[in-house]
């Protein structure tokens, strides 16, 4: 069950402040009397608190047999993962997963209320970073009496909320377990990123933010920023595997409200276009445009060494464990970027393991298709990097194959 909790006034990394933080959080499973068993769950861009179902509730999107609702990430976005005797076992682990700030599932953000003016905050939302993530759900983590993680787990962007939590908080976490993700975005997504943004802001509906409650909001712009970031998700490979050059009809009641130009009807619309359409509907359905703005712009901000010499000297006081997990098939992040934070681990002495998954889907295998990390997630953070399905074999797939000035991802747009 969701809770929802108020904890006084927050000041954002952009010296900012609002009057009350409030975070919508859930937890799982049995909590020990000596806190020994917490674990964190760090949500990735459009995630949320509501990792998985508890009994009695509802079937949601997730449970459907079509694998991409299981990225939709608005409910039990995990449900695979997190539960009894599944990957983290609920009825070992203590689990803990808050939305964070400037998301739209509850937690304070752009469409939640300002208590000065009774209007929602919009575009006067303080900017929000990874560290005002971090620090908010260490704030949470202080109300709950709870000062100790066995384990912080995240992935994509969450996986960078996880590696600010062993820069920020080496002292409180054990166990720290990123998935996906890197040190930081490269230009390539930076750029992507600021398209993404640019199809919101440039959307008449937009209004500079102040759509709340005028009966028009940016549905297009938000519909073709997630079109364009869920490419980023997909590599090359599935996506051709998958759709190919097949035709789709055009009455099936799915897909954005776009506009078409003229010649449009004489040319097929393809199967990609369905699908592409079909889950930016879904998503505009669900989530918030300025939201979107806030935590894009959180993730391209990120840099781990940033105020440090490098990564290694970032993490350098995390005396814990760490595994790195990537897959084979992400271009979003890449198993190389994985590879580089092992390398920072290991400057430092610290157990770490880099696991590299053999799966073509792409950056999004760790939320559709779980089962790929089920076994060294399960044995890291029963037996860390002893745990007998922990592989370290990140540098014998590191090699990256993008030619040394290629101006594009050779895994998206091929190699020629």
């Amino acid at each position: 069950m969701s809770e929802h909790v108020a904890l006084g006034s927050f000041e954002f990394d952009c010296g900012q402040s609002i009057p009350e933080l409030e975070l919508t959080y859930e937890t799982y499973g049995e909590r020990a009397s000596d806190d020994s068993n917490v674990v964190l769950v760090c949500h990735a861009l459009t995630g949320s608190h509501n990792v998985a179902r508890t009994p009695g509730t509802a079937a949601t999107d997730a449970e459907t047999s079509d694998d991409t609702s299981a990225a939709d990430q608005a409910t039990a976005w995990w449900h695979d993962v997190v539960g009894p005797g599944k990957t983290i076992d609920t009825r070992e682990w203590f689990v803990v997963c808050a939305t964070v700030p400037g998301s739209c599932y509850g937690s304070s953000g752009p469409n939640s209320t300002n208590p000065e003016t009774g209007d929602p905050y919009g575009t006067d939302f303080p900017p929000v970073t990874v560290a005002d993530w971090t620090r908010a759900q260490a704030r949470l983590l202080d109300h709950l009496g709870i000062d100790t993680l066995a384990a912080v787990v995240g992935g994509s962007v969450g996986g960078m909320n996880v590696l600010d939590w062993a820069r920020r908080y080496p002292d409180r976490v054990e166990r720290v377990v990123a998935i996906a993700t890197g040190a930081r975005l490269d230009a390539q997504l930076l750029a992507l990123d600021g398209i993404a943004r640019r199809a919101i802001t440039t959307d008449d509906d937009w209004q500079e933010g102040d759509y709340y409650g005028t009966g028009r909001e940016p549905t297009e712009g938000l519909a073709l920023a997630r079109q364009l970031a869920h490419v980023t998700y997909l590599s090359k490979d599935s996506m051709d595997d998958r759709f190919g050059r097949r035709s789709a009809t055009r009455d099936t009641g799915q897909g954005a409200d776009f506009s078409s130009d003229p010649g449009a009807a004489f040319f097929p619309y393809r199967d990609v276009e369905s699908y592409l359409d079909y889950n930016a509907d879904r998503f505009t359905e669900r989530f918030d445009a300025n939201a979107y703005l806030y935590l894009t712009r959180a993730m391209d901000e990120f840099d781990l060494a940033a105020g440090y010499r490098d990564e290694a000297d970032a993490l350098a006081a995390f005396d814990g464990e760490a595994l790195c997990l990537s897959y084979t098939g992400d271009w979003h992040f890449t198993v190389g970027q994985g590879e580089r934070l092992a390398e920072a681990f290991r400057a430092n002495g610290t157990d770490v393991a880099h696991h590299v998954v053999d799966s073509e889907y792409g950056h999004d295998a760790f939320l559709a298709h779980p089962e790929t990390l089920d076994a060294p997630l399960r044995d890291f953070l029963s037996d860390g990097v002893k745990g007998g399905s922990v592989r370290d074999d990140g540098a014998e797939h590191a090699t990256d194959e993008r030619p040394r000035f290629a101006p594009v991802h050779a895994s998206l747009f091929g190699q020629g």
